[in-house]
Parts: structure tokens; C-alpha cells; sequence
């Protein structure tokens, strides 16, 4: 079981995103509604970046504990010519100096559905201390930048968030047993 104990930034203003696990504890999808990165016509100064951090209990079973092997990523990206995006997540345990950050850059142009998807190598994965109970943060940016196209006659952005009004960004978990 999964309990969401934090969902903030200004990426995922209050209300904005849900979180819901997979039946089997595999897995945990969250949608969003809001998450947009914007440059150009109409955009003020701090819209160019937007970011989310989640703050997860995760239940672990007595005697295992728990890592991120594969996060997936979708949204929508309209970058002008010589725009771009960048999408970036970092994943860290609560009281712990380990960080996985992974970046995805985007050109313009670009106007259509993108995809990103971390994953981790086995003997990279990071995994939550045994016996401890541990916030797992996932904090995810966006950002658009004008380049070299004309932001005064232009606007790009990028989008975790689909046509519909919501995506799904999807976390894959290992398990393995403590020792």
C-alpha cells in the first residue's frame, strides 16, 4: 500500500494530481492535470519552470524493502522552432544522501506527444533502507526555454498532462528481501 503524504510544487497546485497503486504493489501511476512549463506570448517570468515533488509512504512487507527501477513519462511538448523542453525527475529516500536524477532534453520543433522513461540498471538501483520506514521523494521538472526562436511573437511549452486533461506517469518498483 502506498499513502501520498506530500504533492506540491507549482507544477501540481493542491487538488491537481492523483496517485493509484497497482493491486499488486508493482507499480503506482500518477496523473496530473495542471503541469505545464511555458516561454513566449502571455507567459510570465517564472513559468518557463515548474516542478512537482511527491512525498510517499510506501508499505513495505516485513522483511523486503523496495527501489525505482523504471519511471514512464508522457505528455504533450509545442516547441517553436529552436525552442526547448527539458523534462528531468530525481528520486530520493527521506534522510538518505543517495540521489537518481535522469534528464530528457527536447528540440523544436515539436508539437505532438512525448514519452520518456528512466530506467535504472540493477546494480544501480537504490533501494530503501531495511527496517526503516522511509519517505520515498520523487521531484519532477519541467521546463521550457525560448532559444533561438522570438519570445515575443512566439509561445512553446511543455506538458505533463495529454489532450484529455490527464496523463499518467507510471513507477515500476523492485522488491527484493532483506538480508
Amino acid at each position: 500500500m502506498i499513502d501520498v503524504v506530500t504533492v506540491n510544487g507549482s507544477g501540481c497546485p493542491a487538488g491537481t494530481a492523483a496517485v493509484a497503486v497497482a493491486s499488486d504493489n508493482t507499480a503506482f501511476t500518477v496523473s496530473y492535470s495542471n503541469y505545464l512549463a511555458q516561454v513566449g506570448v502571455g507567459s510570465k517570468p517564472t513559468d518557463n519552470r515548474k516542478n512537482c515533488q511527491l512525498g510517499l509512504n510506501v508499505h513495505v512487507p516485513q522483511g523486503f524493502t523496495y527501489a525505482i527501477a523504471q519511471a514512464d513519462y508522457r505528455g504533450f511538448a509545442h516547441l517553436e522552432p529552436g525552442a526547448t523542453g527539458l523534462e528531468k525527475a530525481s528520486y530520493y529516500f527521506q534522510g538518505t544522501s543517495q540521489t537518481t536524477a535522469v534528464s530528457h532534453r527536447f528540440t523544436g520543433p515539436a508539437d505532438d506527444d512525448w514519452q520518456t522513461t528512466d530506467t535504472t540498471d540493477a546494480s544501480s538501483l537504490v533501494y530503501a533502507p531495511c527496517g526503516a520506514s522511509r519517505i520515498l521523494n520523487v521531484n519532477t521538472e519541467l521546463r521550457a526555454g525560448a532559444g533561438t526562436s522570438d519570445p515575443a511573437t512566439t509561445t512553446s511549452y511543455m506538458a505533463m498532462d495529454s489532450t484529455d486533461g490527464s496523463v499518467n506517469t507510471l513507477y515500476h518498483f523492485s522488491w527484493k528481501a532483506c538480508p
